[in-house]
């Protein structure tokens, strides 16, 4: 059955010869891998349109159970070759697309995150220095997959969190006094910092170019997530940005 839909790609690798693996985040069947037949050659009919980022009109053949099915067709829609070609801004890029190829089950619909990570590369094409971007999509991403880090009560009794400024990574959340285990390390987090957070939570993705925060809040907050979605992807954290780039 011939299935069409709209990716963007998220990664691809050889395989064999001249066949790609291409992963795609498609705004009706989630994540979704496909096999590409011959794309590597001179004369390929795919063209530069299996290139990370680029988002496309794809068709693919394959039963709805197929665990690989094949790509028949790829239509540029926009190829993001503005982030792609700048080395810094597609680093940190990366790290938003291994979050979906990590925490997104395979041919799950998850339209909001396919929005999300499409307008985000959206704002990024015009200006990818912005580190807010990526830290706002990062906060967004885990609130859509479920993932984000509680602040607001303690994550073990459900005690009120005001006042408590200790999280816990490896709970994924502030913890109150009677809970607390002192053998465990925890990062404490300033009021302004909180404030900070739950400002980014209430702010649209079409106003972070208006805002001027303070570098120390960015980095401060960036490292909590970090943090969390280091420990919630378990040991494998790094990303091989080789195979990226292929």
């Amino acid at each position: 059955m011939l299935t069409r839909t709209e990716g963007i790609v998220l990664k691809s690798f050889p395989f064999g010869e001249a066949d790609l693996i291409v992963t795609y985040l498609t705004r009706d069947y989630g994540l979704l891998s496909v096999f590409a037949k011959s794309p590597r050659k001179i004369k390929s009919r795919f063209g530069s349109s299996l290139e990370p980022l680029t988002y496309s009109k794809i068709s693919f053949l394959g039963k709805e159970d197929a665990n690989l099915p094949r790509l028949t067709q790829s239509d540029i829609i926009k190829a993001f070759h503005v982030l792609r070609d700048e080395l810094k801004c597609f680093l940190s890029i990366s790290e938003m697309l291994e979050m979906s190829i990590r925490f997104l089950p395979e041919k799950e619909p998850n339209f909001k995150a396919f929005k999300l990570l499409l307008n985000t590369l959206m704002r990024l094409e015009s200006d990818c220095s912005n580190k807010l971007y990526y830290l706002y999509y990062k906060i967004r991403f885990l609130e859509i997959t479920g993932y984000l880090p509680k602040f607001d009560a303690c994550g073990r009794c459900g005690a009120n969190g005001n006042g408590n400024r200790h999280f816990y990574v490896s709970h994924g959340s502030i913890m109150c006094k009677r809970c607390i285990d002192n053998r465990e390390d925890s990062i404490i987090m300033t009021e302004g910092i909180l404030k900070f957070y739950k400002s980014l939570l209430k702010w649209s993705l079409s106003n972070i170019n208006r805002i001027r925060a303070p570098e120390y809040f960015i980095s401060e907050v960036n490292n909590i997530i970090n943090s969390h979605i280091a420990y919630i992807a378990g040991p494998q954290k790094s990303f091989n940005f080789i195979r990226m780039l292929t």
